[in-house]
């Protein structure tokens, strides 16, 4: 049983890039599908989402407000630490994520039963590790067709 999607941000709930205006501002694009997934369906699953990053931005932090997702832990250098304090059971763990700062939460979640998704952008290292590739690129899709996926797997239950 999935009690948690755990989500890395930049790659995975964006496309990975980092827009700077001239005066300094940073912007992010998040995908409509993947916060309804995340507001709208996760909860009916009993799904508790959590945000897992290695970066800090206000950007993130505003985005999980309106998504109510309650556990954000941003500029995290070790995620599989962090991931631990979160829950001791990897088994009712669904990841995921992008690029190599996932891979130690992948195989830890991946060896204990729980369930590895990535966009189908993601590094090789990741993608070889999971159960799911999305079709779709990072910001663009790839956490709501992960969700979905979950779903017609009954991999939730």
């Amino acid at each position: 049983m999935i009690k948690y999607l755990i989500m890395d941000v930049d790659g995975t709930l964006t496309d990975g890039k980092i827009y700077m205006s001239s005066s300094g501002e940073a912007m992010k694009a998040f995908n409509v599908k993947d916060g309804y997934g995340i507001h709208e369906i996760l909860p009916t699953l009993q799904i508790t989402p959590i945000i897992i990053t290695g970066r800090l931005s206000d950007i993130v932090a505003k985005r999980c407000i309106e998504l109510n997702i309650k556990e954000v832990y941003q500029g995290v250098n070790n995620k599989l630490e962090k991931l631990q304090k979160v829950t001791d059971d990897f088994s009712k763990v669904a990841y995921i994520g992008d690029d190599m700062n996932d891979l130690s939460c992948i195989r830890n979640v991946k060896n204990a039963g729980g369930i590895i998704g990535c966009p189908v952008d993601a590094v090789e290292s990741v993608k070889v590790l999971s159960d799911y590739i999305s079709p779709y690129k990072g910001g663009e899709g790839a956490v709501r067709d992960f969700i979905d996926w979950i779903i017609k797997s009954k991999v939730w239950l």
